[in-house]
């Protein structure tokens, strides 16, 4: 038995990815520039509150975390907690998406504080559930691919919203945030429903340990936990820079509008979607350490190479300096999806070696270091806002030394991290062959305790026999 789960429960575990993504998206990268260039506030104080908000939040992981891992429910440990965030993030995208000009900072700060306590909530629960669909080192790739196909359509349709309302309704910038933000709230219930009833879940008998900061200090000093969060925060953090700076790089270097620059970006989350199912396969064949080393040394070959797209003087375009962009932006937006998928597949295979070593099973847990590890990354990205101001940039008044400050954090900063990642992981331990034998010790052990089989999903059997030929 592989834990093969069929396409249709993998797609309905993927749904919840599309509203989360659409709101983690703007959260980088629309909302930081529009609280700044439409509502009025200071890049310093729009900076400060993502930033100090986001890493305040980290905080909470562990305590999510170990609650998770003690819970129990006729639902399972995570889906209770997944239908508990939809209606927190709605009335948080309301409040972020909705605003007005002359908000206040407080305002972006309290609506920011419920907004990440609902996100933390969420992804967590979502990502932790994921991990215990099935035991296979293979399968949890594929898994994770599904995972990573709907954040990235998420993004995807979330982008398409500013344009269309530009082009059939000819609305404005702030329109086009305001339909993001009803995007959002209409499928946030609709998408958790769907995943919650739909895919099963182990419910795990209860366990009586304990799960607070130590047992969270001492899972990230195990050798191949530092290296898959070193490897994660670097390969989060480069495209979070990147990201955050997209609208003011091709908008003030390259000439393009905001309308232009974001068809540009929607190309680059198409070209992450192509790549969605090419990171697994690559892991079949080279393991999953490897393929996420080779993806990021394309990511940062290709970040190096946007420095050079032609700037764009006239509209948009099939101009050369749109094709040059969009093929520029097409390599870089495949790596994309690699660092997200094999990271929680790997997490998932060191929760098998945590649990061979402690007897417990501590997914919960483990998943809120990767989801600290993740939320210091785009913390740190947002943080460029503070670290652009004082080398210079000024949003509003071009100067030499801003724009080459800007170049430098958008291209050359993320692909150094990315480089940097290739030498960190190369050294992760745990492999096909290492994980086969702790699977073995954890079965052979399992054998004279057996846990209870998954929950079935309505409408599909819980577990589809293998089929080589869909691999």
């Amino acid at each position: 038995m592989t834990g093969r789960r069929s396409s249709w429960t993998l797609a309905a575990f993927a749904a919840p990815c599309l509203p989360l993504a659409a709101l983690g998206l703007p959260l980088v990268v629309y909302l930081p520039e529009y609280y700044v260039s439409d509502l009025g506030l200071s890049l310093s104080v729009v900076g400060a509150a993502f930033l100090l908000v986001r890493l305040a939040d980290i905080v909470l992981d562990p305590i999510l975390g170990g609650v998770m891992d003690r819970t129990r429910t006729r639902l399972g440990r995570f889906r209770p907690w997944l239908a508990a965030a939809a209606p927190v993030l709605m009335i948080a995208a309301y409040a972020l998406f909705m605003a007005r000009p002359g908000v206040s900072p407080v305002y972006l700060w309290a609506a920011l504080v419920v907004c990440y306590a609902g996100y933390s909530m969420a992804v967590l629960s979502h990502t932790a559930w994921g991990a215990v669909l099935s035991p296979d080192y293979q399968q949890r790739s594929r898994i994770y691919g599904w995972w990573q196909a709907g954040n990235v359509v998420g993004m995807i349709l979330v982008l398409l919203l500013p344009p269309l309302l530009s082009i059939v309704f000819k609305g404005d910038h702030a329109a086009g945030i305001h339909a993001m933000g009803w995007f959002i709230i209409v499928l946030l219930p609709l998408t958790f429903l769907l995943a919650i009833g739909v895919v099963g879940e182990t419910n795990v008998p209860p366990v009586r340990h304990e799960a607070g900061l130590k047992q969270y200090l001492g899972l990230i000093q195990r050798p191949s936990v530092q290296k898959l969060l070193i490897a994660d925060l670097l390969m989060g953090l480069a495209p979070g820079v990147a990201g955050a700076l997209f609208f003011f790089f091709f908008e003030r270097i390259k000439g393009f509008d905001k309308a232009s620059a974001g068809v540009l970006l929607l190309v680059y989350f198409v070209a992450a979607l192509l790549g969605s199912p090419v990171w697994p396969a690559l892991a079949r064949k080279v393991g999953k350490h490897k393929a996420l080393a080779i993806a990021s040394v394309v990511y940062a070959a290709v970040q190096i190479a946007s420095v050079f797209t032609p700037g764009n003087q006239g509209g948009f375009g099939f101009n050369a300096p749109t094709v040059v962009g969009m093929g520029i932006l097409v390599l870089a937006g495949l790596p994309y999806s690699a660092a997200p998928l094999l990271v929680r597949s790997m997490m998932a295979d060191i929760g098998d070696e945590e649990r061979l070593a402690s007897g417990v099973d501590r997914t919960g847990l483990l998943y809120a270091v990767v989801n600290g590890t993740v939320k210091l990354g785009y913390a740190l990205a947002i943080g460029v806002f503070l670290l652009l101001s004082w080398l210079g940039f000024d949003p509003k008044v071009p100067s030499v030394q801003g724009d080459t400050a800007l170049i430098a954090m958008y291209a050359v900063a993320p692909a150094v991290l990315g480089l940097l990642v290739c030498a960190v992981i190369l050294r992760y331990p745990l492999d096909a062959t290492a994980h086969a034998e702790i699977r073995r010790q954890l079965d052979e052990r399992d054998a004279a305790e057996p846990l209870p089989s998954p929950t079935p999903e309505p409408h599909v059997a819980p577990l589809a026999a293998p089929n080589p030929a869909a691999e």
